[in-house]
């Protein structure tokens, strides 16, 4: 038996009047996700613990079949594990993003906690001197994708109250570094690194372009290395997971999955789609198991962009879900579950605790003879029968064992 689950990151959103009462989800045209929801199981899945962060790491962690209470992380670990940055068990690592500060009144306003989806190149050369100027023996940064990079404080401490830049947009940034006060280390990290953004050739050519200048490091996320079971220990399956995100690649190294990078795969609106789907047929010949997650969706939903969510949406349901039912069914025997990790409403612009849809069709899966809602989408979830309150279980039903 081959297993493939898709995930469509931040998908799940509230109605809105704009949409005749209708979430993106339910207004977007989803064929492919409509039919595996109408020929095999759909339900809710909660893959937000209560009392855990809703956080990506909480939820694909809880998709993957991991106890989130259990498996005591951050996402900053799992990104160090996808740079390949060993951890010593004294260190701690931080999310380090790419930010823009705008000057409002006497304050600064977080503007982008992207920096303006700053490219892959320019980042790099501002974190590697950001790392010159800032690093020592004890703070150390190191360049990821986009604006997520990484910082290690060798023998720090986790103990410090850190918010997520995009859950602050357009918020003044003064109350959230008062939080930080308990490690002024970390404050005076990120006022050190300001004069050195601020005068950066990148950020002089972005400012002249109109661009939005990465002009901020913002830190958080911060936690130790975890300790987890691998994939293979727990199911008895070997795996690959295929992202362009580093914290999902991350979850894959401690899991002992086997990590597939995706050229043209960029975790942003431009990813390539059909490249992701070609690369998960082509590992599932050689695996068990092969977990895709594609980002768009939950950009969409931080930026409050309704035309890019829908898109997004579509774009993976043609060409992830799509690609890989076709090829799946080509299979002596498969199950092919489709789902979203967590809530990224538009209105609110971070991700939420609701539970989430997920559908699942192919061998031994029995076709759903509730009809009272059909098509992928978060009311036809909750009107089926299957509600799994602890999301890790999603992975024991996907499996039928």
């Amino acid at each position: 038996m081959k297993y493939i689950m898709l995930v469509g990151d931040g998908m799940g959103d509230y109605p809105l009047p704009e949409l005749d009462g209708k979430t993106p989800l339910a207004a977007a045209r989803t064929p492919y996700m409509d039919w595996v929801a109408d020929n095999g199981e759909m339900g809710t899945v909660k893959t937000i613990p209560d009392g855990c962060e809703t956080g990506s790491d909480t939820a694909n962690l809880s998709l993957m079949g991991y106890d989130p209470r259990r498996v005591r992380t951050r996402r900053g670990p799992l990104e160090a594990a996808s740079l390949g940055v060993v951890l010593e068990p004294n260190d701690v690592a931080f999310r380090c993003n790419l930010v823009t500060l705008n000057q409002e009144g006497s304050g600064m306003v977080m503007g982008d906690y992207s920096a303006g989806h700053i490219s892959d190149e320019e980042a790099e050369d501002i974190i590697r001197e950001v790392n010159q100027a800032v690093g020592n023996g004890t703070f150390r940064f190191y360049p990821g994708v986009g604006y997520r990079h990484l910082m290690v404080w060798k023998g720090g401490s986790a103990t410090v109250d850190t918010t997520p830049p995009h859950d602050i947009t357009g918020q003044p940034i003064r109350p959230y570094l008062d939080k930080m006060s308990s490690q002024k280390a970390l404050l005076d990290v990120m006022d050190r690194a300001r004069p050195i953004l601020k005068d950066h050739p990148v950020n002089k050519r972005r400012v002249e372009k109109g661009l939005r200048p990465a002009n901020g490091i913002w830190l958080w996320g911060q936690g130790h290395a975890p300790e987890m079971m691998s994939f293979e220990e727990k199911t008895g399956l070997k795996g690959a997971i295929i992202s362009a995100v580093d914290l999902l690649r991350g979850i894959g190294v401690y899991a002992g999955l086997h990590v597939i990078r995706v050229p043209g795969a960029t975790g942003y609106f431009d990813t390539d789609y059909e490249a992701k789907a070609r690369y998960a047929l082509e590992a599932i010949e050689d695996v068990d198991f092969v977990y895709v997650h594609v980002e768009a969706p939950d950009e969409a939903g931080h930026a409050g962009l309704l035309d890019e969510k829908i898109r997004a949406i579509e774009s993976f349901d043609a060409k992830v879900v799509g690609n890989v039912l076709n090829g799946a069914k080509t299979l002596s025997a498969y199950r092919l579950l489709v789902t979203t990790d967590h809530n990224t409403p538009l209105s609110v612009r971070t991700h939420t605790t609701e539970p989430v849809p997920f559908a699942m069709c192919g061998t031994g899966v029995p076709k759903s003879s509730d009809k009272r809602y059909s098509g992928f989408s978060e009311k036809s979830a909750t009107e089926r029968s299957i509600q799994i309150s602890d999301g890790y279980r999603l992975m024991t039903h996907f499996l039928g064992s």
